[in-house]
């Protein structure tokens, strides 16, 4: 590929092709368009993103809330199987799925992504599957940045990070301090693995000696690197219909079970004086958490600080409305069910985990077995 002018020519030399990113924008174009909507001002290719924020006026006093992440080392498994359209879903649930625990709604998302070099048909494939997602739970895409580094990644090697921004009006701002003992913790399904605990993942792979091309018997159908890469759950959609619904002043608090595992997480949103019990045999995790454990030698209760084993997000509602949420949340498509009552912190909390993330909330531990 030729470049017209002697400073791009200069800029192909070292290894970085512009041509190369503005045939990938062309490809992606259509796709991130179609997550805009009237608010977005502007169009692709700016140096900024814009949205018009008038509506904030009806807010009594509105908050911005913020969220930024990657997706970890699942991006190995992409670049290893040549599958980049299912990484973007994964992305923008790691960062709205955040947002949403606050009971803010994600208004817009940018996202930048750092290859060795650009090759647009995936990076188009990335960014669709990331404007896909947005569109899915109505974020509007509004920028990004695709940035070659040779030298410092591979040709083929890429990452991916996000950011989004969300509004909540300070009346209605979940939390820890909204939590009462006798509130009901709700569990929402996860669709697997979804992004976090990848290095072990890949370490059990490794050692089994298994190419993530592979067929193998305890995943029919389906290469065990496209098992892998099952995208995340994306619960913002139904969890801002639940909030905006008459159900929406049960919800007190909500916990995005991501990296640190399910104790870790929940405990962040608990106030200080109150423990919970979560009961294993209120779910079965997934088979491929089963699978993995087995093929590493864990027991599922040692994986429970690295995956989510089937528990995607968790949400904290007044007594009395549990069994009307749980029904709502699982007929907008997402399983939920009970796994647990808060209570009154016991003396003795040498069992449970505590000051998840620096945090000191609340206390929280697994009981029982597994279905």
């Amino acid at each position: 590929m030729t470049n017209s002018g002697g400073h791009s020519s200069a800029y192909a030399a070292s290894g970085v092709d512009t041509e190369a990113g503005d045939l990938a924008v062309e490809l992606m174009k259509r796709a991130v368009g179609a997550t805009h909507n009237d608010l977005v001002m502007g169009g692709l290719g700016g140096f900024a993103g814009m949205m018009d924020v008038s509506f904030l006026k009806s807010y009594d006093r509105p908050l911005l809330a913020t969220s930024t992440d990657g997706v970890g080392t699942k991006v190995a498994i992409a670049q290893a199987i040549d599958k980049h359209d299912t990484i973007g879903q994964d992305l923008v649930g790691m960062v709205v799925d955040d947002i949403v625990v606050v009971g803010a709604k994600s208004l817009f998302m940018t996202d930048y992504i750092a290859c060795g070099k650009v090759v647009p048909e995936r990076i188009a494939d990335i960014v669709r599957g990331i404007a896909e997602a947005c569109s899915a739970v109505g974020v509007a895409l509004v920028g990004g940045e695709t940035a070659e580094h040779p030298g410092l990644l591979g040709v083929d090697d890429y990452d991916v990070a996000g950011a989004a921004v969300g509004v909540v009006d300070a009346a209605k701002l979940l939390g820890p301090q909204n939590v009462r003992v006798g509130d009901v913790v709700l569990g929402m399904s996860s669709s697997g693995l979804h992004s976090n605990g990848y290095s072990l993942v890949r370490k059990i792979i490794r050692d089994k000696g298994f190419d993530y091309k592979d067929n193998v018997a305890e995943f029919p159908g389906i290469s065990l690197g496209e098992k892998l890469l099952e995208p995340t759950a994306l619960y913002t959609g139904v969890l801002n219909t639940l909030l905006e619904s008459e159900l929406g002043s049960a919800v007190h608090a909500m916990s995005h079970i991501t990296g640190g595992g399910i104790a870790a997480n929940i405990a962040r949103v608990l106030p200080q004086g109150v423990a919970l019990d979560v009961h294993r045999a209120t779910w079965t995790p997934q088979d491929v958490f089963q699978v993995l454990a087995g093929w590493g030698g864990f027991s599922l209760e040692s994986v429970e600080g690295t995956w989510n084993l089937g528990l995607g997000q968790a949400v904290v509602v007044e007594a009395d409305k549990a069994d009307e949420v749980a029904a709502t949340l699982t007929k907008l498509g997402v399983h939920t069910w009970n796994l647990g009552e808060i209570e009154a912190a016991p003396a003795d909390l040498s069992t449970y985990v505590q000051g998840a993330k620096g945090v000191d909330g609340g206390a929280v531990r697994l009981v029982g077995e597994y279905k």
